[in-house]
């Protein structure tokens, strides 16, 4: 059989029908670029789709021989299908929440990207399932917010008193604490790409969760409990960690820089920090054991 005598069939045929290429290929479920080469001669359809191909364009089968001589019926142009409207996404409007006392407002659930609260108050209101993504807090009273659930990629929080506000399995990519954090409560949060500075976390809690690519820059962490959290690609620089403790916790590329001191004052707090029971890569190891300070003795080096 000659292609290129089947390929002007099927175009004369598909052509009376009305059918641009990707609306014969859509019908029979194959790609615009595979009836272009059946129409080139460079290739032929198989048996079973020469069948359909002769119902769909209404021919008989014998059209496609080679000396078939039976017509293309006149039937008028089958109009394509319009292009299916879908509705936009929702126009997202910055929202600017300025010294607006929103105590106990009950956000829950609600869709704000790139808002901006400052110089109010937020104490105990409820953002839970929120996505704030891009949106900050600045200056602000929220103590007992509830953030369980919600999205704050790039999110910032800068100077505000997060006092016993609870972020239970929220979402922190790149999310920035800049002197705030304090008395917060964060519960199976995963930490990716965020930034703590200058926070006083001595009275945070974080339980069961997993810090990635994350810094801590000049924050006190003295006292704290990190035991059986995980920490990858993370950096605590110049951050007070005296009788801090990382017990049974996994370390994979973190690095310690301590804070500048005179004296050798960083040095002896560091030798406090409790690594007991912890699972670290060798180079953290090796980088910790370079500070001659860290007791690593109940270490496990994998």
């Amino acid at each position: 059989m000659d292609t290129k005598i089947i390929g002007s069939k099927i175009t004369r045929a598909r052509k009376a029908k009305g059918l641009s290429q990707a609306g014969l290929a859509q019908q029979l479920f194959i790609s615009p670029q595979a009836v272009g080469k059946w129409e080139r001669g460079e290739s032929m359809p198989d048996i079973t789709t020469f069948y359909r191909l002769a119902e769909m364009l209404e021919v008989d089968l014998n059209y496609f021989s080679e000396n078939g001589t039976a017509e293309i019926p006149a039937t008028s142009p089958v109009k394509q299908p319009a292009a299916e409207i879908l509705p936009s996404e929702e126009r997202q409007v910055p929202l600017r929440l300025t010294a607006v006392d929103m105590q106990q407002e009950n956000f829950a659930g609600a869709t704000l990207h790139k808002g901006k609260f400052k110089a109010g108050s937020l104490q105990g209101a409820n953002f839970e399932g929120a996505d704030l993504t891009g949106s900050t807090f600045e200056v602000l009273d929220a103590r007992g917010a509830n953030f369980d659930g919600a999205n704050l990629t790039d999110c910032s929080f800068s100077i505000t008193d997060l006092t016993d506000a609870s972020f239970h399995r929220s979402i922190l990519v790149r999310t920035r604490l800049h002197i705030a954090g304090h008395g917060a409560i964060f519960t199976d949060v995963t930490f990716l790409d965020a930034r703590l500075t200058k926070v006083d976390l001595q009275q945070t809690r974080f339980e069961r969760c997993t810090f990635n690519g994350t810094d801590f820059h000049q924050c006190d962490m003295r006292g704290m409990h990190f035991d059986g959290q995980t920490f990858t690609g993370v950096k605590f620089d110049k951050s007070a960690l005296k009788d801090a403790s990382f017990s049974g916790a996994t370390l994979r590329n973190v690095s310690f820089k301590l804070p500048f001191s005179l004296t050798n004052r960083s040095h002896l707090d560091f030798q406090t920090v409790c690594f007991d029971g912890a699972t670290m890569d060798k180079i953290t190891y090796a980088a910790l054991k370079g500070l001659r300070v860290a007791d690593l003795s109940k270490v496990t080096v994998v």
